[in-house]
């Protein structure tokens, strides 16, 4: 069905100078020479260093505190109480006492010399354990659902039943850069703060309704960041107290980055999740029945329900049961795409448990029951199989389960396939055109390191006409006009959208102003390699500086928003990804000799950004796949691996080749840029775990894949391999 054409359309492929092309990053040459400010670089003249006092303990109530040692220690500026004497202490690494003193080594002593007693309270951490959690009194049944005749189903005479197993730990997020902020609180009031944050203009809000200050009092200002992947959204405890020591201490500058000790205990984790998963289908690979009874913790609150069947939504008889269990840990947080890499483990792995016992491809099984998927995702899932299939040599690799090859080498190819909304948040940004010729946007936006700038540079510059130097991006200011936070990957398709607008209204305002001199009406003017002329007509042109300085001294501002006229991005995405991989049965040692990821998002601003964010993803799967887990002590609640030695993650030589092909053209642009962040982190779990299973024989049932599962696993020992 035809759309009515509208001003602010996307321009069509055979126009776009910028728009799709390769095109590196803006603000790289910065970052890569180190002039490139990041929170932790924020050193205002007088500033103190803040320090947190921790519980030691996973569950305890505070006794006492006793802090006047602390008090007196010279060059100690502030000390607060951030908990009181008869708080129970819920998980290890809350925040008891905050204190500001003139260097690091003072803060620490000062914290040295905090008295804290507690008495101690039963702990409970083994979310794995649904029965001991159970009996403790941890649970509650958040889903049970059931549609169709489930019992029915399983019973059908030609049904190929298979049982399983399968699930994943707690995981950190491990940004790159710690969470924190500068803060600078006086009582003007003024709060003006350097945060490493997914969230500049929502923020300042937070700030100002705990601390009962107006919100046009607070600035937050975040240039640069390295990494949030879902967890710095909030201001935190952290951050409120350490307003609140600035402002103990005279309104002196005061900065809380968080040890990585404390970053992987109370700075959010993924979610577990585990589950025994029935499935049916008949003979010719229909899929009939589904049945599962899965759990997981996000902490002491629980985590939110898991979208099991993942993918698969309308197979015709279900049963669904999630039970969260509460742990005395660190609280869960957003962690991209959230709940849906845990819901592809426990989907793809059953599925793909299932097409072997039907002596089927997986992909041809996964095909065959496409229609069970969301209606406007099949034909996308259909475009992307047969591009995945070549570009991974699946023909040339794959093999049925156990086939691996005649040495203790085994090499194995695994599928997984995914989905995420991704529609663009409200984005608000102002677009001026100077009289000398200068361009610049203005958003309260952030760039979490993905390419921001880069895609506002890109937008505006082909709106105008202009090679990308021509237009200044400006971003990371609580000043600037609203943008949402970053998260869900709807800012790619917000800030391009409002830049968008903004910027061919800008652009229409200027042809006003410069249609006269050129005697060519408004609306047959275009802007074309930085001049302003006469559509297909370059003899009546101006030079975009020239055409500027008929402005005057009053320079063209406008405002672009998004939602706003026309539709210039959509949501639901769809992706699938293939892992080849070799297995050493003797060491049980996995490495991950390709992945291939064939990815939608809509229309493409950046095609070099935008494989750089699926190649990312990559990484970060085949991470949590075969290393990554937040090791907790059963009995104490004690983070064992609170460091970068223990916390095990993918180093450069577990890399392998990674390939990335973004489904683009007819179909495709129409739709508008889609978030693209977070779908590419959903598959790798899932595809790694069937491709080892596709190369021994045999399903390791729980990631990450660490060499003394695969062995159990060939071993015959479910329990170890799980463990």
């Amino acid at each position: 069905m035809a759309t009515t054409p509208c001003k602010y359309d996307w321009p069509e492929a055979g126009e776009r100078k910028l728009i799709g092309k390769r095109i590196s990053r803006v603000d790289g040459p910065a970052k890569a020479s180190g002039r490139a400010k990041y929170t932790y670089d924020m050193n205002p003249p007088g500033m103190l260093y803040g320090k947190i006092v921790r519980s030691p303990y996973a569950h305890v109530r505070i006794t006492s505190i006793d802090i006047s040692e602390a008090q007196k220690l010279p060059g100690v500026k502030a000390v607060r109480l951030i908990q009181k004497e008869g708080t129970e202490i819920q998980w290890e690494g809350d925040e008891i006492v905050g204190i500001a003193a003139t260097s690091e080594e003072i803060a620490e002593d000062a914290a040295r010399r905090v008295k804290v007693e507690y008495a101690q309270m039963p702990a409970f951490v083994a979310d794995a354990d649904l029965a001991a959690a159970e009996q403790a009194g941890r649970t509650k049944v958040t889903k049970d659902d059931q549609q169709g005749d489930v019992a029915k189903a399983f019973q059908d005479p030609d049904a190929v039943i298979s049982e399983g197993f399968y699930g994943q730990p707690v995981i950190c997020h491990c940004c790159m850069e710690a969470h924190g902020q500068v803060t600078v609180f006086n009582d003007t009031p003024s709060l003006k703060i350097w945060q490493s944050t997914q969230a500049v203009s929502n923020n300042p809000g937070q700030y100002a309704e705990v601390l009962k200050i107006p919100a046009s009092s607070v600035e937050l200002v975040c240039q640069n960041m390295g990494g949030g992947f879902g967890s710095k959204f909030q201001v935190d405890r952290w951050g409120i107290e350490c307003a609140r020591l600035s402002h103990d201490a005279g309104g002196a500058p005061v900065k809380i980055m968080l040890e990585r000790a404390a970053e992987l205990q109370v700075a959010g984790t993924r979610p577990s999740l585990y589950g025994h998963i029935r499935v049916a289908a008949k003979k010719d690979g229909t899929l009939i029945a589904w049945q599962s009874d899965s759990w997981g913790t996000g902490g002491v609150g629980g985590a939110g329900v898991p979208p099991l069947p993942y993918v698969f939504t309308a197979i015709p008889n279900q049963k669904v049961k999630y039970t969260a269990v509460s742990t005395n840990t660190g609280g869960a947080r957003a962690w991209r795409a959230p709940n849906h890499p845990q819901s592809a483990v426990l989907t793809m792995g059953a599925l793909d448990d299932l097409a072997a016992k039907l002596n089927m491809d997986p992909i041809v099984f996964l095909t065959k029951n496409i229609h069970l998927a969301p209606e406007p995702l099949q034909k996308i899932y259909l475009d992307e199989f047969p591009i995945a299939r070549q570009l991974s040599q699946w023909d040339k690799y794959w093999h049925p389960r156990g086939q691996g090859g005649s040495g203790p080498v085994k090499r194995g190819l695994g599928v997984s396939m995914h989905t995420w909304g991704g529609r663009g948040h409200n984005s608000t940004c102002n677009v001026t055109i100077n009289p000398d010729g200068s361009v610049e946007v203005a958003l309260g936006s952030q760039d979490l390191g993905v390419g921001t700038r880069t895609v506002i540079n890109i937008v505006a510059a082909e709106s105008l006409g202009l090679p990308l130097e021509a237009v200044t991006v400006k971003l990371g200011d609580s000043r600037y006009p609203f943008s949402g936070a970053s998260g869900g990957s709807t800012t790619v398709g917000g800030v391009s959208s409002s830049t968008r607008r903004g910027a061919v209204d800008a652009r229409d305002a200027l042809f006003a102003a410069v249609a006269p001199s050129l005697g060519v009406p408004a609306d047959q003017l275009e802007s074309v390699n930085g001049r302003i002329q006469a559509r297909g007509d370059a003899s009546k042109s101006l030079a975009w500086k020239q055409a500027c300085a008929k402005l005057g001294t009053k320079p063209i501002q406008v405002t672009g928003k998004n939602p706003g006229d026309c539709s210039l991005n959509s949501s639901g995405v769809g992706g699938v990804q293939v892992a080849d991989v070799s297995v050493d049965t003797e060491s049980g040692i996995v490495r991950v000799n390709r992945m291939t990821a064939v990815q939608d998002c809509g229309l493409v601003i950046d095609l070099k950004t935008a494989e750089s964010q699926v190649f990312g993803a990559q990484i970060m799967g085949i991470t949590y796949a075969l290393f990554e887990e937040k090791v907790v002590d059963p009995q104490t609640g004690k983070t064992l691996n609170a460091n970068m030695e223990a916390y095990k993650l993918a180093g450069i030589g577990d890399i392998p080749d990674l390939v990335a092909h973004m489904m683009t053209g007819p179909g495709y642009d129409e739709r508008g840029p889609v978030g693209l962040a977070e779908p590419p982190t959903v598959s790798p779990g899932a595809a790694i775990a069937n491709a080892v299973a596709n190369a021994i024989g045999v399903r390791v049932p729980t990631i990450p894949i660490t060499p003394d599962k695969v062995l159990a696993a060939l071993n015959g020992n479910q329990k170890g391999a799980t463990a």
